[in-house]
């Protein structure tokens, strides 16, 4: 059995049983077409048409069902075609990055320009969730590639980098008493309402943590997935905000002030995770490379067959 011989099966139906015209559109001839269909057919110990004399008129019970897996077969191998082409393409085809909002919002939109400018013909998607979320989307193929904190790094079938290290920074009002303290400390903190980002998300874990090692239970007003929600409810007054430190920008938030703590709830550090075993097309290697320069491809590649993570 070969793939010529499914290729005839197909093309002689969708020609209506004309293996003349079957033989042309395949750029054959006639008998070999014939004769390749009469072999399948002993092969296989069933016959696939139905015949009057020498021409084919239809397709018999056990042949219907041949031609169902055949036409799935052509189509897996029309997938394959498809997918060798864009991977042969070394500068296009797609990428997909699923990514929580914060790193989509704050920390990729350079990277993404960056990367667009050198591959104009690479489309590019972005898939946002929580850290579980996007973790699965590269585990199920659904996206190439991860982005988020510390969050994925133990997620089975991934392979997880350093990208950045970041801390958390503690946003208020321009006039607000916090301002004024040398070195603000998580008993001054839990004085005030707290707006913070979901369990989920975003080093939240650490808070917790932080505030649970000195017995203290903050006032958590609000929580919410997005920093700009959070920065919104603490520019209305309604209490003070932990984000993650990237997510302030003294030009846009001119009506905030933010008090860097990393001190008290320690470094986050944001990676980048790949499914094991995964065949990563060039141009990833370089997107991975503009998001953290100390990432080279030949660092990439061999923690890909080490199978373990790395760590700063």
């Amino acid at each position: 059995m070969n793939l010529h011989q499914l290729r005839f099966v197909r093309e002689a139906v969708r020609q209506n049983y004309n293996l003349t015209d079957a033989a042309k559109a395949l750029f054959t001839s006639q008998p070999g077409v014939s004769k390749a269909i009469i072999e399948l057919e002993e092969e296989l110990g069933v016959d696939i048409f139905t015949r009057h004399g020498k021409r084919i008129r239809g397709l018999t019970e056990p042949g219907r069902l041949v031609l169902q897996s055949v036409e799935l077969i052509m189509q897996e191998i029309d997938s394959l075609k498809r997918i060798g082409k864009e991977f042969a393409a070394h500068d296009s085809g797609s990428f997909t990055i699923a990514t929580t909002h914060t790193q989509a919002r704050y920390t990729l939109p350079k990277v993404v320009q960056a990367f667009a400018q050198k591959f104009p013909k690479v489309r590019l998607s972005l898939l946002q969730g929580n850290p579980k979320q996007i973790a699965d989307m590269v585990k199920n193929d659904q996206a190439d590639l991860a982005i988020a904190t510390e969050s994925i790094a133990a997620v089975d079938g991934l392979i997880t980098l350093p990208c950045y290290q970041w801390e958390h920074m503690v946003v208020v009002p321009p006039d607000h008493p916090l301002l004024k303290s040398k070195a603000v400390s998580l008993e001054e903190i839990s004085h005030y309402p707290l707006i913070t980002y979901d369990s989920a998300f975003a080093g939240r874990s650490k808070i917790d943590h932080a505030f649970s090692l000195r017995e203290l239970k903050p006032d958590i007003l609000l929580e919410a997935i997005d920093a700009d929600v959070i920065k919104t409810y603490v520019e209305l007054g309604m209490g003070i905000g932990i984000i993650a430190g990237m997510a302030f920008d003294p030009e846009r938030d001119r009506n905030l002030r933010a008090i860097p703590v990393g001190q008290l709830f320690g470094m986050n550090v944001s990676r980048v995770a790949i499914k094991q075993g995964a065949y990563l097309r060039s141009y990833i290697y370089t997107f991975i490379e503009l998001l953290a320069p100390s990432l080279n491809r030949k660092m990439v590649e061999s923690a890909m067959r080490g199978g373990e993570n790395y760590e700063l």
